[in-house]
This record gives C-alpha cells, sequence and structure tokens, in this order.
C-alpha cells in the first residue's frame, strides 16, 4: 500500500466526511490519494488559509476533528492562521502538510541543519514555525511511523485541552510502500495523566460546601463543557442546582437565552445584568471557562470579589493565572469534575434563593441589550435591531455564525440571543477578520447542509471573499448578512478614541477601497439583495431566508453604532483616567441607579 492511501483511509476510519484543500504539487501524492477515496469529500477551497478555517469550524460543528491538506511552503504558511485560531479556542484539528523530499531538505540525515534558508523547491520548515500553536507537529522521516504519528496526533488533538496537531510529510515518503500489517501504532500510556484525578471528590466536596453556605450562587459555563462532551451532565446539575447562570460567548448556547435563570454573557462587552450577576455573586462555580482579561474587566482581582470562587479548567495555567483570587481550584476534565458533583448531589443543600434569583431575573429584563431605541423604523439598520430580528425568523435547525472581529462579533453576536437547540459559531481567541465566509463553509458541511446563516462586516467579508466560488461550487445554502458599515467600523472607532479622527485604511476617505458587493455576487454568479432601511426589516430577513441556495444580503447598516455596555474609563475634571470596575460599564449610569445595583459594596472607583 503506498504511505498516502493508508494516510488517508486512517483519516476516513476517523469518522471525518470532508477534508479541506488547496491541490499543490508538494502534496500531489496525497491529493490523488484523497480523491480515489470514497469515504471522503475533497472540498476544493481557493486558499489555504479558508481551508484551516473551514476546518476549524467543521470541527466546532461536529464537536469533532476537522482535517485540512496543504502543499508544501507557502500552502502551510497560509493555513497558519486557522490553525492559530484552534490553537487559541482549543479545536481539534488535523493539518496535514507535503514536503520536498527528503534528499532535497536542508537537513543533513542526522537532523542537523545545512545553514542554509532553502534547499528544496518551495521547501519551509513549517514544523518548526507551527510548534508554537500545535499539540504535535512532526516531519515524517520513515514511512514505517507514520501509523504511530498519526495515531499520536490524533489524540493530543482530541485529549486533555484540545488543539490542532500538524503531520508533514516529505513527497518522497508519501510515494512509499509501506505494510499495514506491519506498522507500530502509538499507545497512550507513553503520555502522562491528563490530570490527577485522585483529589477530586475532595475538591467537589470543598465546592458544594462553599454552596451550601452561599446566598447568592451563580454558575459559568464555558465551552470546556462541551469540549468534554458533557452538555448532559450540565444541564441535569444546572436543574438540579436551580440557580442563576452566566455563559461565556463560546458558550453562549449551552443555555437558552429564554431560559428564566440564564443572566447573559458577562464581560467587557456585555448585558449589565450579566455583570451585576457576577459582581454581586458570594459563590462563583466556573466550569470550562477561561476566563481570560476580556471576561475579568483586566482586574483578575476585582472579579466577582465577593465570591468564593472554583474554578474548573483542565489547563492549570489557566488557573495559575488567576493566584491567589480563586479559592478552589480544580485541575479537571469539565466532564469528570460534573459527574463527580452529580454524584455527590446528596450532599446539597436545597436552599431558598427566591430573592436572588428575582434579582438576576430583574437585571436581565431591566437591562436588555437591544432597546427601543434599536428598534426605530426610519434610517440604516440598526445591527442590534438585526440580531433580534434573524434570531427571532431562524429556526432552532439553522445553523449561525458570525464574524469573529468587528461589527460582526461586537454587535451581531453581543445581541443575538440564543434558541433552545440552536448553535452559533465563530472564533472568539484570535478574532481573525476573514473567517465567516469559509468557516460557514466548514458549518454548513459538518451540518448535513442545513440552512446556515452568517453575519459579518464588510471589511471582514472581503479577507476570505474568494470562498464565494467554493459556495457557488457545492451550491450551499448559506445566507450572507454583510455589514455594510463603509469599511472597518472597529478599527474607525479606535483611531477617533484615539486621535480624533480616522487617520488611515478604514474607509474609504483614508485610503480602504471596498467593492460594490451585488456586483461581486453577480460575478459569482450567487443571487444578492440590498437592504437601505428597516422599515421592512423583518420582511427582508425572512424572504432572504427563504431564497434557496446561497444569498449574499448588503445591509447598509448605521455606519458608527454605538457599541455597549462596554467597559470604559472615565476622565476626572482633573484629567486623570479612573478605570471602572466590571459591574460599572459604560453609558455610565446615574450613581443612584448604580448603587442600587450593587449588593456589594461599591469600589472606590464607582464612586465617582
Amino acid at each position: 500500500m503506498k504511505l498516502s492511501d493508508y494516510v488517508v483511509r486512517f483519516v476516513s476510519r476517523l469518522g471525518v466526511k470532508h477534508v479541506f484543500l488547496v491541490p499543490g504539487g508538494g502534496a500531489m501524492h496525497l491529493n490523488a490519494s484523497l480523491a480515489q477515496c470514497p469515504d471522503l469529500v475533497a472540498v476544493c477551497n481557493q486558499h489555504e488559509q479558508a481551508s484551516a478555517m473551514a476546518a476549524e469550524n467543521y470541527a466546532k460543528a461536529t464537536n469533532g476533528l476537522g482535517v485540512a491538506m496543504v502543499t508544501t511552503g507557502p500552502g502551510g504558511t497560509n493555513a497558519i492562521t486557522g490553525v492559530t485560531g484552534g490553537w487559541l479556542d482549543s479545536t481539534p484539528m488535523l493539518v496535514i502538510s507535503g514536503q520536498v523530499k527528503r534528499p532535497d531538505r536542508m537537513f543533513a540525515p542526522d537532523g542537523t541543519p545545512l545553514g542554509m534558508r532553502q534547499l528544496g523547491v518551495q521547501e519551509v520548515d513549517i514544523v518548526s514555525i507551527v510548534r508554537p500553536v500545535t499539540k504535535y507537529a512532526v516531519t515524517v522521516l520513515d514511512p514505517a511511523s507514520i501509523r504511530y504519528h498519526l495515531e499520536k496526533a490524533v489524540w493530543l488533538a482530541r485529549h486533555g485541552r484540545p488543539g490542532p496537531v500538524w503531520i508533514d510529510i516529505p513527497l518522497d515518503v508519501q510515494a512509499a510502500p509501506v505494510d499495514e500489517e506491519g506498522l507500530d501504532g502509538f499507545d497512550p500510556a507513553e503520555m502522562p495523566p491528563v490530570f490527577d484525578g485522585s483529589t477530586l471528590a475532595a475538591q467537589v466536596q470543598e465546592a458544594i460546601e462553599a454552596l451550601n453556605r452561599a446566598e447568592r450562587p451563580l454558575i459559568f459555563v464555558g465551552n470546556g463543557v462541551r469540549l468534554a462532551r458533557a452538555e448532559q451532565e450540565f444541564r441535569r446539575l444546572f436543574a438540579q442546582l436551580g440557580i442563576p447562570a452566566v455563559a461565556t460567548w463560546c458558550a453562549a448556547d449551552i443555555i437558552s437565552s429564554e431560559d428564566p435563570l440564564f443572566v447573559g454573557r458577562p464581560g467587557s462587552l456585555a448585558s449589565r445584568g450579566a455583570n451585576f450577576a457576577l459582581q454581586n455573586c458570594d459563590f462563583l462555580l466556573s466550569i470550562g471557562a477561561r476566563l481570560d482579561f476580556a471576561i475579568t474587566g483586566y482586574a483578575p482581582a476585582k472579579f466577582a470579589r465577593a465570591a468564593h470562587k472554583v474554578v474548573v479548567d483542565i489547563d492549570p495555567a489557566e488557573i495559575g493565572k488567576l493566584d491567589p483570587y480563586v479559592q478552589t481550584p480544580v485541575v479537571a476534565d469539565a466532564g469528570a469534575f460534573l459527574g463527580e458533583m452529580l454524584r455527590q448531589a446528596g450532599s446539597i443543600d436545597v436552599k431558598e434563593r427566591t430573592c436572588w434569583k428575582k434579582r438576576c431575573a430583574d437585571w436581565k429584563t431591566r437591562y436588555p441589550v437591544v432597546l427601543d431605541e434599536h428598534r426605530q423604523p426610519d434610517g440604516p439598520v440598526s445591527i442590534f435591531h438585526l440580531a433580534e430580528v434573524i434570531s427571532q425568523e431562524t429556526t432552532p435547525d439553522d445553523l449561525m455564525i458570525s464574524g469573529s472581529s468587528g461589527s460582526g462579533i461586537e454587535i451581531f453576536l453581543f445581541a443575538c440571543p440564543t434558541r433552545t437547540g440552536q448553535r452559533i459559531y465563530h472564533t472568539a481567541g484570535l478574532g481573525s477578520m476573514g473567517n465567516g465566509l469559509p468557516g460557514s463553509v466548514g458549518v454548513c458541511l459538518a451540518g448535513g447542509r442545513r440552512r446556515t446563516i452568517c453575519v459579518d462586516g464588510d471589511g471582514g467579508f472581503q479577507f476570505n471573499i474568494q470562498e464565494l466560488a467554493t459556495v457557488r461550487q457545492l451550491n450551499l445554502p448559506i445566507k450572507y448578512f454583510v455589514l455594510n458599515n463603509d469599511g472597518y467600523a472597529s478599527i474607525r472607532a479606535s483611531q477617533n478614541n484615539f486621535f480624533g479622527a480616522p487617520q488611515v485604511g478604514c474607509d474609504g476617505r483614508t485610503g480602504l477601497m471596498l467593492p460594490d458587493l451585488l456586483r461581486v455576487a453577480e460575478s459569482y454568479d450567487i443571487p444578492a439583495v440590498r437592504i437601505a432601511d428597516q422599515r421592512t426589516l423583518r420582511q427582508d430577513v425572512r424572504r432572504i431566508l427563504e431564497k434557496p441556495g446561497p444569498v449574499i444580503c448588503d445591509v447598509m447598516v448605521i455606519p458608527d453604532e454605538v457599541r455597549g455596555p462596554r467597559l470604559s474609563s472615565m476622565q476626572l475634571p482633573d484629567g486623570t483616567m479612573v478605570s471602572k470596575p466590571l459591574e460599572d460599564l459604560w453609558p455610565f449610569l446615574d450613581r443612584e441607579e448604580f448603587f442600587s445595583n450593587m449588593i456589594v459594596p461599591p469600589l472606590e472607583e464607582s464612586l465617582v
């Protein structure tokens, strides 16, 4: 058997149905084997960045493995952005790259570098480049080791904190014959334990004791629960505890926005209710949430400062960064923790917490994200209103994906409520422009070609606009709502805030040219419409969703719509700046109203 045939058959046995690729000479044997495999569909992208991003979102949609295949040199380097997104979001991905023949490598047979930058045509030492953003990266030099490397890579991609892996295969190794029965495999016993579970029962007992003492407990659910495939265990515990909950943006669809105990998504850009609940709780159970700066408001010491914090994370470094502000740190798989919590559920006191639950529900209803002013009928479309309408007009079977930067995430995803059973995808950690379009391809294919809705900014949409050819080729039923805000609205806002006016490269006045999207759509033979105002927004959205196949909608939105509520600073009369805590979001509430929302004593920064 040819080694490349073995590789492709190995991938097909993983349950993966699609491989995203741009073919190339350095991967020609791999490409040929993929084309001949009846169990895999080769999805031909227009750019390797799109292949990696499609694979990344395919993995998120299946909660499995996404696979991309690239060639040597620029094929590999083009894929790095998508791989980095998967690394930061803990997404299991397998990238298989071609490489120049072993005799053409810029390394001696013993691995010693020859001192040159390149020897083989289009040669790049891709493994050294991607090693910091992968869990495993190796160039396969011995054909007999292929099974070992593939099995080890996939095991690492899926176990512990998931993430991308990279297998680089020289051209002559791809073509080498192998004896499938004689190949040595990987034994997971070689690896150290993912986590030490010997103290888990005691830590859960400690968490339950703290919960039993609490009057204002709160659950914070993160994407680690989904990665552990523990959604059902979480929902069982959530129902049993009957206490309010918040979620990270990546886990926002684990709990429906309609659930009376769900308060919202806290952080630096957040609903006031979610932040008030977080900052006033006296017990916080965080499961599988990374608790990065965007959530803690760049101030871990002030984060849920009155609470006994139980933080569950598979990665000890993520908990370590919060030291010494976590009372019960638990390094464990989210599923293992939830299982143990359910086993000890008999120790949980059923306490009367009606006042706390009513307070959280009041915060949620009194401070909604979408306001009446966003629904005013005249003029350009409010993205807040668009988010609300799309959420209401779609079904739980629809798949949704937003852009990962700018208005697509900072307003649309922020304002879009989640419905029971509906999934919303994006790439949170990296926030890369250009993720929406290729990501929607991966999500749609992973979802069995179900109707998919993608909302992205006009700037980010351009980054991988060539993938409209892929969408047209496959006739995917993806509805693109492109937010036409004359360029990079988020960059424009930053330049306004820091320099008083837009400076460079954020719109037509500062050097950025964006083409007419309707004419672009026509060139790809994709139907396109434009929404110029929101008087008939609901009817327009409904009509677009009902159209068969792909559709592009150019939405003329308020160019510089205010993003908020958000974390901000305040300048005092003497010119000094005061950084506000997480509960005190801009636009700042009247101090009397703000104080009425605080159970925990306000910090000095909020007294002004």
